[in-house]
């Protein structure tokens, strides 16, 4: 069976599918590799969950693949480093819904400007501003006036 599918457009994958084999990752204690980047043994970890789970379908494994590949290199940015610092393991389900469905080029990676955009609004799509009663006494007319 020949696998053809353009490498400048890696097809969208299931976020489930992504959570599993980081899942498999930090069950064997390699939890850390958005931050320090995939080893050996990270990739052998990886590809026998891959087999475990797509055995049937290698395109499909191929793509997660790539997926968690390419995830793991625009963790190098500054920017979404920093960000993982700062949000810790919270941020790893919306970086993996992120990456398996934002456009990915093969060749070049994840833009990191367009990754750290969607993972931002991922996170603030829960969000809703409260403004209780007491907020709204003065009409926003004579807040100006004064």
């Amino acid at each position: 069976m020949t696998m053809t599918w353009d490498l400048t457009d890696v097809p969208a994958v299931e976020a489930a599918d992504l959570a599993a084999v980081m899942r498999a990752l930090i069950d064997d204690g390699r939890g850390l590799v958005l931050l320090r980047g995939l080893t050996d043994a990270d990739l052998d970890t990886v590809q026998a969950e891959l087999k475990r789970r797509f055995h049937t379908e290698p395109q499909q494994a191929l793509a997660v693949f790539v997926r968690l590949r390419k995830l793991v290199e625009v963790f190098s940015a500054r920017r979404l480093s920093e960000q993982l610092l700062d949000k810790g393991f919270a941020l790893l389900a919306p970086a993996l819904a992120v990456a398996a469905s934002l456009r990915l080029n093969a060749n070049r990676g994840f833009n990191p400007q367009k990754f750290l955009l969607a993972l931002q609004e991922t996170m603030t799509d829960n969000v809703v501003p409260i403004v209780t009663p007491c907020e709204k006494t003065v009409p926003d007319s004579e807040l100006l006036a004064a």
